[in-house]
Order: C-alpha cells, then structure tokens, then sequence
C-alpha cells in the first residue's frame, strides 16, 4: 500500500485522478444541459475548489463567467464552525444564474453561510455544485444539485484539498493513516 506524509500525518489513496475527472465531466455535462442559454455566474470557493473548478470549466461549454470568493472555516484537521470571509464578491449578481463551485461539502455551515448571503443580493437562481459530500457529517440541509461524490468522513487531501496549507498540488485524494 502506498502510503505518503503531508506535513506531520500519513496517508493512503483515496479516489484517483482518473476517477475523479470522470465524475467531474459528468457534473459538467449536468450543467452544460441544464443552464442552456442562461449565461451563469461560476462562484469557485477558494482556496480547495480551484483544482475543481478549473477541470469543471475546461468542460463547461455554454456562456458563462467565472468568479472567486475566499472563506476559511478549518485549522489543521478540524472546522471551526466559523465561516471567515477573507475575500468577497466584487460584482452584481442581481438578476443571475449562479453557480456556487465548492470542494467539499461536510457539516454544510459555511453554504449554508453563502447561500444566505447570496439570497440576499437577488440572483436569479442559486445552484451549489460541489466536488464531495460527506453526508454522515452534515448538519445543515444543503441541495447540492450538482455533486461528483459522496464520501465517508475521514479526513481527506489532494486534488485542491489541504493539510494545514499542504498537499493542495497532488492529482490524486489521500485519506488520513489513523
């Protein structure tokens, strides 16, 4: 089994670069399909989503635009249960099809966070895709239209993932060596 250290902590493969880009032009195809001539807003959750968000794009194909915000809610290993945000939105998005793109969803309060703020700048409609879902871990009731897996809870990095800062840059997802 093959086994690597990020920062302090071991971990063993998870989900494959290749799997994980199946499922991400599957998400692309859903959307592709269903916002055909709405001309959506793609908000990428930075820093975890930029991995998926720029593979997720590469296979959109209808008119979009792409925008970013930057929230924090973990230290190390564990959420906080406070949703930070460090960067925001700078544009109107009255009247728009928006498309939150987040990496993981887990205990669903930092969504649940954005959606409410983003209900009250008057999109047109508010849909969240997000890479994974750990279902057994959430709090909040999310609708996450657009989802390329669900995933069991366990402490995850790679594919835009990170350790305190770490292991963001590996193609593949690695679980955590208990």
């Amino acid at each position: 089994m093959e086994i690597i250290t990020v920062k302090d902590r071991e971990f063993t493969p998870f989900i494959r670069e290749q799997e994980i880009l199946r499922q991400v032009s599957r998400v692309a195809g859903e959307i592709n399909r269903d916002f055909e001539g709405k001309d959506p807003l793609f908000l990428c959750i930075l820093n975890g989503s930029f991995m998926f968000a720029a593979d997720l794009l590469r296979n959109i194909t209808i008119p979009c635009n792409v925008s970013f915000v930057k929230l924090a809610s973990y230290e190390g290993t564990d959420t906080t249960g406070r949703v930070k945000e460090v960067m925001g939105l700078n544009e109107s998005i009255e009247g728009r099809h928006v498309i939150i793109v987040e990496d993981i969803v887990d205990t669903g309060f930092t969504m649940r966070d954005i959606l409410e703020s983003l209900s009250s700048k008057g999109a047109a409609s508010v849909s969240v895709c997000a890479m994974l879902c750990k279902p057994d871990k959430l709090q909040v009731d999310i609708n996450l239209k657009y989802l390329a897996m669900n995933i069991p809870n366990g402490f995850i990095v790679g594919y835009g993932l990170d350790y305190d800062g770490y292991g963001r840059n590996l193609r593949d997802i690695y679980r955590i060596v208990k």
